[in-house]
């Protein structure tokens, strides 16, 4: 269900328990400053008072959003379910039993011989290590076909308490989620829409201040939430960083890596002559398009100048971020959409998805297109994709 602002404002007025009034003073300050506009979802549990998270309510959330996710795939490219061979899902905090696997299994009737993989713990950069497991199981598997579904329900994770560190995931996230369907069969070449070139998976976790990054635990009162670092954003510098050293040589022009080779020469070599700094890659050259985690407006603020990307660059983000919300692992994805829905995905086109996640890890995943994309097949943004982009004020009207 839809959650604008000033409803979401009022609701947490009226909620009790430890949410005392400088926890709502500080959410009615930082709600219309998210970057979230009103049109981002909650699930129906979150719309009642008292809260309910409840096991039955997170389960709907996840039905609710997977199955019509799944079931639009599959009726789109006209796919049986007894075609899928390979399944993998993730949700990172809330991990049911039966698994969310055997969920989709039961609701579409997959084979019995199908091989599927329940992700958790992997925080919002698991859309992407989704499908870096589907490709690995694709080598060996061949003439197969992989299904990954990808979201986080925050059915059970609303924070009630006083820490700001912790209330501010209840300003950012919403619900949302995707399926994306991986094909290593000849037959799909003609009708795939794009090719995976690159997947780097970057983890900085042995350092203890990026480890502690996002991090699921109680406050000082015993209330459970997930905790965002004021280091945070520092931290995501840091595994961009990472990330990039190890996928600029896959992808940048012969020019840009010979600069760059040259300038670490001289840098060793003529050390007391040569007063110039490193030169840094421009990796803008190796790309058309940027999907960034629409993990909140600092953290695309973040990458964008840590990038040099223009607004352009970064419109699928803000939009996303403005219209679904943080949806977590699946925010790369409405993106890609976006994209596509403003007919910007042709033939040749390269995109790069970046994804960010506790632990803390940074993912890249670089597509290929490979065929113009219809920017009138149906998608998550086809009914309003005429009113955006949008202007979004430094805070929103509520």
């Amino acid at each position: 269900m839809r959650a604008p602002i000033s409803s979401y404002i009022e609701h947490t007025v009226l909620l009790g328990g430890k949410f005392d009034k400088n926890s709502r003073d500080f959410l009615v300050k930082f709600f219309p400053r998210s970057g979230v506009g009103s049109e981002a979802s909650m699930p129906v549990s979150m719309h009642q008072i008292p809260l309910d998270g409840s096991m039955k309510n997170t389960v709907l959330e996840i039905e609710t959003v997977l199955f019509t996710a799944v079931e639009d795939l599959l009726v789109k490219h006209n796919i049986s379910p007894k075609s899928i061979d390979i399944l993998v899902s993730n949700c990172s905090v809330s991990c049911p039993t039966p698994s969310i696997t055997a969920m989709i299994i039961n609701k579409f009737k997959f084979r019995s011989n199908i091989m599927s993989y329940s992700l958790a713990g992997m925080g919002c950069s698991a859309g992407l290590l989704s499908i870096s497991l589907a490709k690995d199981i694709l080598k060996v598997h061949k003439n197969s076909l992989a299904l990954v579904v990808t979201m986080e329900a925050i059915t059970p994770h609303v924070y009630i308490g006083r820490n700001k560190s912790m209330l501010l995931t209840n300003t950012l996230f919403r619900m949302g989620g995707a399926a994306i369907l991986l094909s290593n069969r000849k037959q799909d070449k003609t009708t795939a829409k794009y090719e995976l070139q690159h997947l780097v998976r970057t983890n900085i976790g042995f350092d203890d201040q990026s480890y502690r990054g996002i991090v699921h635990e109680e406050d000082e009162d015993g209330t459970v939430g997930i905790n965002l670092s004021p280091k945070l954003l520092h931290v995501a510098g840091k595994g961009l960083r990472t990330n990039s050293t190890t996928l600029g040589p896959l992808v940048l022009p012969y020019s840009e890596l010979i600069k760059y080779g040259w300038s670490i020469f001289c840098q060793k070599l003529c050390a007391p002559l040569w007063r110039k700094e490193v030169y840094i890659p421009d990796l803008k050259m190796a790309f058309d398009h940027f999907c960034i985690h629409a993990g909140g407006k600092r953290v695309i603020d973040a990458v964008a100048e840590s990038l040099s990307l223009c607004e352009e660059d970064v419109e699928p983000s803000r939009m996303t971020l403005y219209r679904f919300g943080n949806t977590s692992s699946s925010s790369i994805w409405y993106e890609l959409c976006y994209l596509e829905a403003k007919g910007k995905m042709k033939k040749g086109d390269k995109v790069w998805q970046i994804a960010f996640g506790s632990g803390f890890k940074c993912n890249s995943g670089v597509w290929k297109c490979l065929s113009d994309v219809d920017p009138n097949v149906k998608n998550a943004w086809s009914d309003r994709i005429h009113r955006y982009p949008v202007d979004i004020p430094d805070q929103v009207d509520h």
